[in-house]
């Protein structure tokens, strides 16, 4: 049985996922205060927030450094957050810590689902975690 690391070799993963944001500094405060992520890395234009402990992170780029300026993208993103824990309750908390809810959470057939909005529009999907 080959190791991890001879299994991943070839084949590609989701390294970062670019957030169009206006402001790199209010937006890392907005995602790791409130949201709860953490930085992982913070290096002048490179700031990522995400999980150390799980795969992908959040890149937020600012439009108005880029050249020219990029518009922001406000609306759905497509992207899926997974909660983990009892997701009603973890929906409450993110409420309590001034997240704004584009969708309250709702049980369809399928399962449970919310969505939140950041500060500049950009909207996410939350899941329980499996």
């Amino acid at each position: 049985m080959p190791s991890p690391k001879e299994a991943a070799r070839g084949k590609p993963w989701i390294a970062s996922v670019p957030i169009v944001v206006s402001d790199r500094n209010e937006s890392k405060k907005w995602y790791t205060e409130r949201l709860g992520l953490e930085v992982i890395d913070d290096e002048d234009h490179w700031v990522t927030v995400g999980s150390k402990t799980r795969g992908s992170v959040f890149h937020l780029c600012q439009a108005s450094e880029n050249h020219p300026p990029i518009p922001l993208e406000p609306g759905p993103s497509g992207i899926v957050l997974a909660l983990p824990g009892d997701f009603v309750t973890e929906c409450a908390q993110l409420k309590a810590a001034g997240v704004e809810f584009a969708h309250a959470p709702e049980k369809a057939a399928w399962g449970w689902y919310a969505t939140i909005r950041d500060p500049d529009g950009n909207e996410f999907h939350l899941s329980p975690a499996p």
